[in-house]
């Protein structure tokens, strides 16, 4: 650590004051700076020698009365009053001089200026709003509200500038939203579309044509629907409709036949291919479907009747004969389907054969659930594969098989049990 030097100490041998007045040593050709060093010389002013004496400045107080600087008089408004609570001789109660409330903070008519988001330097406040606004609106408003910022005013102009350096005009496309409906100062939650120019607009207008193979393969899609529509009212047809055409069909023919017979028309014999001669009753099932002569498609099973084997070499005999096989043919399914659940009858099942003159009573005998259709000797007069071994009065119902098919032939044999005449009256399988 240094000495101290010598012109820093007093004459007391302590460190100079350097508050001390410098007027005496100035006067005295001396300085009164702590730093200033003895081998200087004087400097000079122009005109003046500093380094001889000076006279002596006039005090500059002389001329102000002795009071100017007494205290100023005490305001005397409260003499004889008590301090307040907590000085020196209090003695008044609290009721009468209550300690004064906290001052409210001094309000200041200038407020805070906000400051830009984006240079972070402060910008003055607008003066036309009010202190109320002023109060209620948040900082964060303020800074990037409309009309405050440049950073904002830069933000607007980008989503309003067109291509090309063009500021935009304002103007809004045909179903665009309007501005005020939307939240920010932009006219939505996102920057307005810009215009496009003929070169986008044509360029979308191409993106919308379809193309040829969209074309193709709506037209192909739109084919499809139309062959599922068409196969599925061809099903509804096949599966509804001629069940409903042939049962009504099926029914009047019934009720001419028995009209007929109690007319007297109709007597045993020859009839004429598509002619009905009998009824088939197979109580079981609650089947009732007429007879005609021959096994026809259009004219006899499409109609909802059974067909009898009468002609060619498939021709059979009739129920009246003394011996023989009465064959009979009928739909499994769609026009009428009368033989739909013959595969349900069991042995002793009775089926009943009505003329005009008689009821003829069979019992189911047996069943062959599959052959080929090429197998016509099941209703040969002795069928084939029944059980039968010797000529007697049989029945024989074929039809088709699985269901909704045509591939196989499903045979039922019967035998006849009991020939009763009409003026008897109806079996006891009818009457039950």
């Amino acid at each position: 650590m240094t000495a101290l030097r010598p012109e820093r100490e007093s004459a007391a041998g302590g460190p100079a004051d350097p508050l001390t007045d410098p007027l005496p040593d100035v006067l005295a050709g001396g300085h009164s700076s702590p730093w200033f060093r003895a081998e200087q010389p004087p400097q000079q002013v122009q005109g003046h020698d500093l380094s001889a004496p000076q006279p002596p400045l006039a005090d500059p107080y002389a001329q102000l009365p002795a009071d100017a600087y007494a205290a100023p008089p005490q305001d005397d408004a409260y003499a004889g009053h008590s301090p307040y609570e907590g000085g020196p001789g209090w003695t008044a109660s609290p009721e009468t001089y209550p300690a004064p409330e906290a001052a409210e903070e001094p309000y200041s008519p200038v407020p805070e200026a906000p400051r830009d988001d984006e240079t972070m330097a402060l910008r003055a406040a607008d003066p036309a709003r009010t202190d109320e606004e002023r109060d209620d609106t948040p900082p964060a408003t303020t800074a990037a509200g409309a009309e405050g910022g440049r950073a904002a005013r830069r933000k607007a102009a980008k989503r309003n500038a067109r291509p090309g350096g063009r500021r935009g005009t304002g103007r809004r496309r045909a179903g665009a939203p309007a501005p005020e409906a939307s939240g920010t100062p932009g006219g939505g939650d996102e920057p307005p579309e810009r215009p496009r120019t003929r070169v986008e607009a044509r360029r979308a207008a191409r993106a919308r044509k379809p193309s040829a193979a969209t074309v193709a393969s709506r037209a192909v899609g739109e084919l499809f629907i139309t062959i599922g529509v068409l196969m599925l009212l061809f099903v509804t047809y096949q599966l509804w409709w001629t069940n409903v055409r042939a049962q009504q069909q099926a029914d009047g023919a019934a009720h001419n036949l028995q009209q007929d017979w109690e007319q007297g028309k109709r007597k045993p014999g020859a009839f004429q291919a598509g002619q009905g001669f009998a009824i088939l009753h197979i109580p079981k099932l609650d089947v009732v479907v007429p007879v005609a002569s021959g096994i026809d498609k259009q004219r006899v099973l499409d109609r909802g009747m059974a067909g009898h084997y009468a002609e060619g070499a498939l021709k059979t005999a009739l129920p009246s004969a003394k011996e023989g096989n009465f064959a009979v043919a009928g739909h499994r399914n769609t026009h009428g389907e009368p033989f739909r659940y013959i595969n349900r009858l069991t042995p002793g099942d009775p089926i009943v054969v009505e003329t005009q003159d008689t009821y003829y009573v069979y019992e189911m005998a047996s069943i062959l659930p599959q052959t080929p259709p090429s197998n016509t000797a099941v209703i040969d007069p002795v069928p084939a594969g029944s059980g039968f071994t010797e000529p007697g009065r049989y029945l024989t119902l074929t039809t088709c098989t699985p269901e909704f098919t045509s591939t196989y032939r499903m045979i039922v044999w019967g035998k006849m049990v009991e020939e009763r005449p009409r003026s008897k009256g109806k079996p006891d399988a009818l009457v039950d």
